[in-house]
């Protein structure tokens, strides 16, 4: 006879555990429970969506509930867990049903994170976690003729988001507490990242905090901050996000730090019949060794394919990530990979740092520009640690390479050398990775201190 597995939570990484297992073991009884109305989604287009580039919101939706029924899984949507009980192996449903299982995995994700600030609960304050909060501030924009928005965060939703408002005439503000915008890169390319705002229109106002917000007057809301009074028709609150985890502490499962679910290499929990994935869940770090939550549809996806093909009766692990990361604002891409110098420092690295600007492609070329590449590596090893990169054009693709020289754990003297594509149109003979690898081995070889901000 075969097992029941419930999967709670049916967005990336539960969606890929589903799929798994149905391709590994038919008998495994599957159920996947959702609370919300769409399954196996995707996140990251969400902005793209808002900001019409993505016009059908079926796009955004790899595969239908009915998909999933059709291969045996039994999707219930609209549907929360309201207790688990371990001891019977029973799941309970808000529906007032009860599923029993012999596997459990969690995908439960992620909730976005509302500081108290008083007045944030009106209607037309809006975080954007799942797909239904997409829909329902494209369709607010659309109904409410909205002319200016303020967006509570400088972290990767609120630069998407200020393109997507932008694009739809909305004048559009962003307000952090950081003094600036997406901490995780360097400071000059920050500034390169606040220009680019600038330039279409965009303020963005360091240090601000969100005292209160109030109906408005003219505009719908008139919000009190530290430095200033400001009014919006739209406010987007894009603060930070939080593992979804009382049921992983109900089940008295570890959790790390951060409150993500800890796991092995293989997505098992503390307990060995409970697996879990996606944004929930802790993943192992490469670079800084440690164990981190990075909730990304990527790593989501990974976690519940390596998942489904445990509970399905075959064997892999999932080694990790080195955290590669990349975001678009306007005409500039922004690409992360590894950890910065501050990570390496508190992992036990004793970091030197570069930052150099080349030409994206031949100098010669016509529209050729630059692009800047930020390299941490080790002094003792001359490894490579971490990279990061700004530009109109060609950076996501050299973060790519660099992350794969982080994966297969390589030093600057070996990356400065790659055989990489050279063409006119694409880069110099000497590409940005190399320059900038050469430089920073040239600096730890002379004893300079390089670029690092610690």
């Amino acid at each position: 006879m075969g097992q029941n597995l419930i999967i709670i939570g049916a967005g990336a990484g539960g969606a890929s555990i589903a799929a798994e297992v149905r391709r590994r073991d038919p008998s495994i009884a599957v159920a996947m429970i959702e609370a919300g109305p769409f399954i196996s989604t995707a996140a990251c287009p969400m902005p793209y969506f808002i900001g019409d580039l993505i016009k059908d919101v079926n796009h955004l939706v790899a595969r239908t509930p009915e998909k999933f029924r059709e291969s045996g899984v039994d999707v219930r949507i609209n549907t929360r867990v309201e207790g688990i009980n371990e001891a019977k192996g029973v799941v309970e449903l808000s529906d007032g049903t009860a599923l029993p299982f012999d596997i459990l995995a969690l995908a439960t994700g992620t909730d976005a994170f509302v500081p108290p600030i008083p007045g944030a609960d009106q209607e037309g304050i809006f975080t954007l976690k799942r797909l239904p909060d997409a829909v329902n501030i494209k369709h607010f924009i659309e109904k409410e003729k909205c002319r200016k928005a303020v967006i509570v965060g400088g972290g990767f939703i609120g630069m998407e988001m200020c393109e997507a408002l932008t694009t739809k005439n909305i004048e559009t503000s962003v307000i952090d507490l950081a003094p600036r915008p997406v901490m995780r890169w360097d400071s000059e390319f920050t500034k390169v990242i606040i220009e680019e705002m600038e330039r279409h229109g965009v303020p963005f106002l360091p240090e601000t905090k969100t005292l209160s917000i109030e109906k408005g007057t003219g505009y719908r809301f008139h919000l009190n901050t530290n430095r200033n009074e400001m009014d919006a028709d739209l406010i987007i609150m894009a603060v930070g996000i939080r593992p979804v985890n009382n049921l992983a502490k109900e089940l008295g499962l570890d959790l790390g730090k951060n409150g993500a679910v800890k796991v092995n290499f293989a997505q098992r929990t503390s307990k060995e019949n409970i697996y879990a994935a996606g944004d929930c869940c802790e993943v192992y770090h490469l670079i800084s060794k440690q164990w981190v939550n990075i909730p990304l549809g990527d790593v989501a996806n990974k976690q519940g394919r390596v998942a489904g093909i445990n509970i399905g009766g075959d064997s892999m692990m999932f080694p990790g990530v080195v955290g590669a990361q990349s975001f678009r604002i306007f005409n500039l891409e922004v690409a992360a990979a590894g950890i910065d110098e501050r990570e390496a420092a508190t992992s036990g690295y004793s970091p030197a740092c570069t930052i150099i600007w080349d030409s994206a492609i031949t100098g010669s070329m016509p529209n050729a520009n630059e692009v800047g590449v930020k390299l941490v590596a080790d002094r003792s090893t001359g490894k490579l640690l971490g990279a990061q990169a700004i530009g109109k054009t060609g950076v996501v693709s050299r973060i790519n390479t660099l992350a794969c020289a982080l994966w297969a754990g390589m030093g600057l003297q070996e990356i400065g050398y790659l055989d990489l594509a050279y063409a006119p149109p694409f880069s110099s003979a000497w590409d940005p990775i190399h320059v900038a690898c050469q430089r920073l081995l040239r600096d730890m070889q002379s004893g300079a201190v390089g670029a690092c901000d610690l």
